[in-house]
């Protein structure tokens, strides 16, 4: 079979597993987010944060929520790093250094899970288990909580009220996150992933000399890492490792666990507005854009150049050989459009044009399906800015699910899109202008600057991945990558909430024969060149700089 049918047949089988769960799950999610009663465990939590889970919440009330949480995770999970030489089962290792043990925190609390460090040689078995792998759960329940909020700005009426923050959060985590990451952690001890308390072990080499590796529960913080689209891996190779991510048949349905609750959020999203053609028009924008960003990739990455990519079936330099181009590829498009971040290959060693694309899958916002809820409600923020294109181009006030558009709200939707290409652009030049940040490159001209462009995309767009040329691990970077990621985290947020409370106050607005049909194909396609052309606008001259110079040289 050629390199490039099994990555076909890959892409074909990841469609089929994602249809198969598409609906039951979206569903499920429904009703979840809908349901008045509470289970018993949901009842001990609420008891023991002191939280009413049926008072409704404003939007400034749920976004208070949200802030006090993440902040209080942030604080708890700094300071568990920097007492780690004193907690039992830190294997030796010693505490984290304040800056880095700032940038961690903000990482792992915004989703963003982006790693300064070698897991394997920085984090004991307590800070992986009692503090990275507990925010992997709750910051994609943020995530998805948020975006829930957003819907239910839809799917209501003459109401500020939004929902109750401290409710969703627990059921996302309890009733969503944890049954499938226990299901998920299985499969992948099945496959081979490791999962275990051990200490570090010494072992031989072929050539002679020795190694150190130390176990941990890696099948279950892979199973979360990538079902609530964190990426922080156990070891520094990520997915790449074999502990966490050992054969082919693995990989793939860790790209699975990374798009299956993005993918069917949009089934959620339609059926809590009462129209599952609205959730079908999202679902086509998102697959539209990951399916052509995979062939783009692969195209790419297949495309030889000379006898030595023509034996090794294209571009293999820094690819794993279980995994192949194809998985590599699917992998990379992948990670990259949602706000994972983990890793199978060394996306430095992709070409130039093929390093550009994951680039700029995370420059779209990450919305194709995008994050756990970031993704959905990103895509939703979208859809106003296409409704509103729409409305001035045919002299109509915009609508979309039967709200207007107004100013208030286009307001909140341009302060959201604004927000992170800021943030990039500008940390981007202060590293690039200030003489000390550059010495972190480890190339020079167009590729060199690309993974400093790359580093500031993936930390304030929340995905954590990186060219992993850089040298990040200093006090500059570790603080405006930390600061990136938090303010490119929560920032968004405060608007996507606004709006939410915006939107719950209008009266719905009949449809007339002048509304535009936003669940047909057209609306769709229109999505599909707004999300192009605002990023194209955006980007396009830092992309210049970096991945397309190098790609055309």
């Amino acid at each position: 079979m050629s390199p490039v049918l099994a990555g076909v047949l890959q892409v074909l089988a990841l469609i089929a597993a994602l249809a198969l769960a598409y609906r039951p799950l979206g569903d499920y999610m429904a009703r979840v987010y809908s349901s008045e009663k509470h289970l018993r465990v949901e009842k001990w939590i609420y008891q023991g944060i002191g939280a009413n889970p049926n008072a409704e919440m404003r939007w400034t009330a749920y976004l208070r929520g949200v802030l006090a949480f993440s902040a209080v995770s942030v604080l708890f999970l700094y300071l568990m790093q920097r007492v780690q030489g004193s907690l039992p089962g830190s294997l030796g290792f010693r505490s984290i250094d304040p800056d880095q043990a700032f940038n961690t925190a903000a990482s792992f609390v915004a989703n963003t899970n982006w790693q300064s460090y070698y897991g394997e040689q920085a984090m004991g078995h307590v800070v992986q288990t009692g503090g990275l792998a507990v925010q992997n759960f709750v910051s994609a329940a943020v995530g998805i909580a948020v975006a829930v909020a957003l819907v239910r700005g839809f799917a209501r009426s003459r109401t500020g009220e939004l929902g109750n923050f401290w409710a969703d959060l627990v059921r996302g985590t309890v009733r969503i996150l944890i049954p499938i990451a226990v299901v998920g952690a299985l499969v992948l001890v099945a496959c081979g992933a490791i999962q275990n308390f051990a200490g570090i072990h010494e072992v031989g080499q072929f050539t002679g000399g020795t190694q150190q590796w130390n176990g941990g529960a890696v099948a279950s913080q892979e199973a979360i890492k990538e079902l609530g689209t964190n990426g922080g891996g156990y070891f520094n190779a990520n997915s790449a490792h074999p502990f966490e991510n050992p054969n082919a048949f693995s990989n793939l349905f860790e790209v699975f666990l990374i798009l299956v609750i993005p993918f069917a959020l949009t089934r959620t999203f339609g059926k809590m507005v009462g129209s599952i053609k609205q959730g079908y028009a999202i679902l086509a924008t998102m697959a539209t854009i990951w399916v052509g960003f995979i062939a783009l990739m692969m195209w790419t990455e297949f495309a030889h150049h000379g006898p030595a990519f023509d034996l090794a079936g294209g571009a293999m330099e820094g690819k794993e050989n279980r995994f192949g181009i194809g998985g590599t590829s699917i992998f990379a498009v992948s990670t990259t459009l949602t706000s994972t971040g983990a890793v199978d290959g060394f996306h430095s060693s992709l070409t130039g044009l093929g390093g550009g694309i994951t680039m700029l899958g995370m420059q779209l916002g990450e919305i194709a399906p995008g994050g756990t809820g970031s993704g959905l409600y990103g895509m939703l923020i979208m859809a106003i800015i296409a409704v509103f294109i729409a409305g001035l181009m045919v002299g109509r006030t915009p609508e979309y699910l039967g709200k207007k558009i107004g100013t208030r709200e286009i307001k909140f939707a341009a302060c959201y899109i604004l927000i992170t290409p800021t943030l990039v652009l500008v940390f981007t030049a202060l590293s690039m202008a200030l003489p000390t940040p550059k010495d972190s490159m480890l190339n020079g001209g167009a590729h060199g600057f690309s993974e400093i462009l790359y580093a500031f995309t993936s930390g304030a767009n929340n995905n954590g991945s990186a060219f992993a040329g850089l040298s990040a691990d200093t006090n500059w970077f570790n603080t405006t990558i930390g600061l990136a990621m938090l303010l490119g985290r929560f920032l968004p947020m405060v608007f996507v909430l606004a709006l939410a409370g915006s939107l719950a106050e209008q009266k719905p607005i009949p449809e007339t024969a002048g509304t535009l049909r936003t669940q047909k194909p057209l609306f769709t396609g229109l999505l599909v060149g707004t999300i192009l052309i605002i990023t194209g606008l955006t980007y396009f001259p830092a992309l210049a700089l970096g991945p397309l110079a190098e790609g055309l040289a």
